[in-house]
């Protein structure tokens, strides 16, 4: 049973009887306490989709719950339900637009390494690699001489994420993204 400090986003855990996706993690280390950091968790819930705030220390032990990870990819888009496809079985699992919104920026045609995660036989969450490569759309031209350590310049990337890039990535560039961290992660290999 992991400690609080140790819950990343998209984990599944079990807190007053109940199923929680874990959506977003807030560290803050209060000024004046003895001692570790505190860990604000936004979580919903995977049957009724109600949403929780709610602190715990870092030692704090939480359970995690009882979910199943597989391998999908993207299928179709029907109105705001997002189909993916079991990459074994070919399953269909079906998607809100809302509970999968952020993952959505990273998230194309051949994207790969998704997983859909389910409760209950029922799919919750989406979990995406670490890296993704996407297509550069639009960002202002490149400048000549520019290095990779210099400024950053935003980027609207294929799928409308808008990200920071160096200089010198110009449009039509396929680059890699962290999607954890929202950032430029290097050129992808032609």
């Amino acid at each position: 049973m992991p400690k609080a400090s140790e819950i990343k986003k998209n984990m599944a855990i079990e807190y007053d009887g109940k199923t929680w996706i874990v959506r977003d993690i807030e560290r803050s280390v209060p000024q004046g306490r003895a001692g570790g950091s505190l860990y604000r968790m936004r979580m919903y819930d995977v049957v009724t989709d109600r949403k929780l705030d709610e602190t715990f220390k870092d030692s704090e032990i939480l359970n995690l719950a009882d979910l199943i990870r597989r391998p999908v990819m993207f299928s179709y888009a029907d109105g705001d339900e997002y189909v993916f496809m079991d990459n074994e079985d070919y399953t269909p699992y079906s998607l809100n637009k809302e509970a999968i919104e952020n993952e959505l920026l990273f998230i194309n045609d051949s994207t790969e390494g998704i997983q859909v995660i389910l409760v209950n036989e029922a799919p919750v969450a989406l979990e995406l690699p670490t890296n993704v490569e996407l297509e550069v759309i639009e960002t202002d031209p490149s400048i000549k001489g520019a290095s990779a350590t210099s400024r950053n310049k935003p980027a609207k990337l294929s799928t409308g994420a808008i990200i920071q890039v160096p200089e010198h990535i110009s449009t039509g560039d396929r680059i890699k993204v962290n999607v954890e961290e929202r950032k430029f992660a290097g050129r992808a290999e032609k």
